[in-house]
Order: structure tokens, then sequence, then C-alpha cells
């Protein structure tokens, strides 16, 4: 009996290297055993998106647009980890979701958001701000797919990217598992 892999496409909202939320995504990944039918890959292309402008938001924009509409097509859900920059998302992290406000990418897709950040607030202002714009362009959020990850740092990961603090690996499993089922729901 074959099982459908589920494609993941994950996306961090941070360029900077070494990014507590790319480290997040990585540890996330780690987590799932076999049963979960998971495949993880990476987008990370989000420095090389131009500058979103609808009078150029076309069926053939630019090649960059092209390849992230086309990596987000081909997934079955997508989980973003975003920082708080400015008391909301990084600008190319709204830059990308802007390019796919026409062409509808996410619409009906399983998105989970996830913010982390050093803050006891864990970036709840760009998380608020990018379920906001989840829900403008139709992505489906879904119950424990919203997570907020307050006090975020190195000490919660090991040096190749496990979760080791069992707070945060009961939180993102709870993450885990609410995608896993509502991929089961289609």
């Amino acid at each position: 009996m074959s099982h459908h892999t589920y494609q993941i496409l994950m996306i961090s909202g941070s360029l900077k290297q070494g990014s507590i939320n790319t480290a997040v995504l990585k540890g996330l990944s780690l987590l799932p055993g076999k049963e979960m039918n998971m495949e993880f890959r990476y987008y990370n292309g989000l420095s090389e998106l131009p500058h979103f402008n609808p009078e150029l938001d076309t069926e053939h924009a630019f090649e960059a647009v092209e390849h992230f509409r086309e990596q987000l097509r081909t997934a079955d859900a997508v989980i973003i980890c975003t920082p708080e920059y400015a008391a909301g998302v990084p600008g190319t992290l709204k830059n990308a979701l802007d390019w796919i406000v026409s062409s509808g990418e996410l619409m009906n897709k399983p998105v989970a958001a996830i913010s982390a950040s050093p803050s006891m607030q864990g970036g709840a202002k760009a998380l608020d701000s990018l379920v906001l714009t989840l829900g403008m362009i139709e992505a489906r959020l879904f119950d424990g797919g919203i997570v907020r990850i307050p006090m975020a740092n190195r000490n919660k990961l090991g040096p190749d990217g496990e979760v080791t603090d069992s707070e945060l690996r009961l939180t993102l499993l709870g993450t885990l598992n609410a995608l896993r089922s509502e991929l089961g729901r289609e």
C-alpha cells in the first residue's frame, strides 16, 4: 500500500544569515517521523523577487516570480516562519505575498503561520499582519497552524538544527500534527 508523500514548502521571512526563523524551520523539518509522509523543501528566493508593481503582474511576470509561483503551486502545504521588523512582517516577505495576490497560488492551500522572536511577545504584531494577509489571499489557515514563539533563541536548538527545548518541540510537533490532519481532509 503506497502513501502519498506531502510536499511542504518552507519560507523564512528573514534573509539574515543564521536567522532564528530559518533555524526554527530546519528544526521543524527534522521532527516528523516517516509515518507523517512529509517531505520538506525551502524557498530561498525572497531576495531575488523584484519590487511588486501591479502593472507588471502579468501571467509571465519575471523569472523569479514565476519560480516562486511554481514552488507554491507544486506544494501541498506551506509553512512560513517570520521575524517581526518595525512591528510587522519584513518587507521582503510582504513583497513575495503581494506577487501572489492576483495569481492565487495559496488560495485554499493549507498554510501554517509562525512568528519567532527573542521578545516576550514572540513577534505577535508580525504574526497578526501575516495572518491578515494570508486571510486576504484566501490561504487555508487552520487550528494549531498559527503559532507564536516567544523568547526564541539558539539555546532551544542543537548545532545541527534539532529542537532541544522540550516546550518548543511540543509546540512544533503540535503544528505538524495539525497540518497533517488538515492535509488528510483533502
